[in-house]
């Protein structure tokens, strides 16, 4: 009897064409289980992987791709509940988390979401170790004990779950971190998938203004449509002019919170001058390691503002940003954040699309 393989794109150099390759479909590990991906999209660290900003040394064939929605494929032993207690069976899609924190590093033994371990059975192992299907870009993830699970809500489809692990996650662990209430001021600087969905979560959570920073206009349109009462292109407007602004709606004092969702350094100077004394500036989009900026320190010490790392999150996330998208999905138009979609085979022309800005989301489906 013949064994059967599946796909996965490997990543080998920057910027080169990442490499179809056929493994043997795995069993999962007792506590694990096998994914079948339904739906993977390309996320901003995988381009920033991609180019060659990785967390990993230089040599290394990994298999990228993270934020995925699937259905369990096979359980491995022992495996019977979903991490809300619910009876999981073969057949059921789930949303997982992408990271696996390691229990046994400072970290995790203080509790803190920040364990240094999180990616090492990710990005941390060459694709040609078994088990092969390491990330989700691939027709199987195999995933090992450890990993969070939760039954996807059945009235939501796979384009609107597939971001949730990552973009919708990050925002709403940052938010909640920042300690957003009513009749804030919240700053968004970039509108791209994470932008958008913390317009719409800053908006619930009873933010007074909610302001986005971008240079394309079709997403500055979308921001508005998911809550966000103003919209200021960073292409028609001085820096000096974005500052006045948002002192202007905020009664002269600043934002209360500004997030990092561009990628880039050169945006946080401007970021941390839009804080109102005692605000918090929320750093997401800097994954990519090796890019450094000029920062006067005194400009955070003097007002005392935060300075404020989000890269994972906590368990609880996970199943409230499912909660929150069922409950508000007629609210905010949340299909068009997943706004290309590329059969698998075809990675390689959506790395090119996402890299060159003309998706907010790539998404990969797998009835290729």
């Amino acid at each position: 009897m013949a064994v059967a393989t599946g796909r996965v794109a490997v990543y080998t150099t920057p910027r080169a064409p990442l490499e179809i390759r056929e493994y043997p479909v795995p069993d999962p590990p007792p506590g694990g289980l096998l994914l079948k991906i339904r739906r993977a999209n390309i996320c901003g660290s995988d381009l920033h992987t991609w180019h060659g900003q990785a967390p990993f040394p230089p040599g290394l064939e990994v298999v990228m791709g993270h934020e995925a929605v699937g259905v369990i494929e096979k359980l491995g032993a022992g495996l019977t509940q979903d991490d809300l207690g619910r009876p999981i069976a073969e057949g059921d899609r789930i949303a997982y988390s992408y990271f696996k924190f390691c229990g046994k590093c400072w970290a995790c033994l203080s509790g803190k979401s920040t364990c240094p371990n999180r990616n090492v059975e990710w990005l941390g192992r060459d694709a040609s170790e078994p088990p092969h299907f390491h990330g989700a870009f691939g027709d199987y993830l195999c995933l090992s004990a450890g990993h969070w699970i939760f039954k996807a809500p059945d009235d939501l489809p796979d384009q609107l779950i597939s971001p949730v692990n990552c973009a919708l996650c990050e925002v709403f662990y940052a938010l909640d971190r920042a300690h957003v209430t009513i009749g804030d001021t919240v700053v968004m600087q970039g509108a791209g998938g994470l932008g958008l969905y913390a317009a719409a979560l800053a908006r619930e959570a009873g933010a007074a203004h909610v302001v986005a920073l971008d240079r394309r206009e079709d997403r500055l349109a979308l921001a508005r449509e998911f809550g966000a009462d103003v919209t200021l292109n960073v292409d028609e407007t001085t820096e000096d002019e974005r500052r006045e602004r948002v002192f202007e709606l905020s009664q002269g004092h600043g934002a209360d919170t500004v997030l990092e969702l561009v990628g880039h350094p050169s945006v946080i100077n401007e970021g941390i001058a839009l804080l109102r004394p005692g605000g918090k500036y929320v750093l997401i989009g800097n994954v990519g390691p090796g890019r450094t900026m000029e920062l006067d320190p005194a400009s955070i010490l003097r007002p005392m503002k935060t300075v404020m790392p989000i890269i994972a999150y906590e368990k609880w996330v996970l199943p409230r940003a499912l909660d929150f998208l069922a409950r508000t999905r007629q609210r905010y138009p949340f299909e068009k954040l997943v706004s290309h979609a590329f059969p698998f085979g075809d990675i390689n022309h959506a790395f090119d699309e996402a890299d060159a800005g003309r998706c907010i989301r790539a998404t990969l489906t797998f009835d290729d």
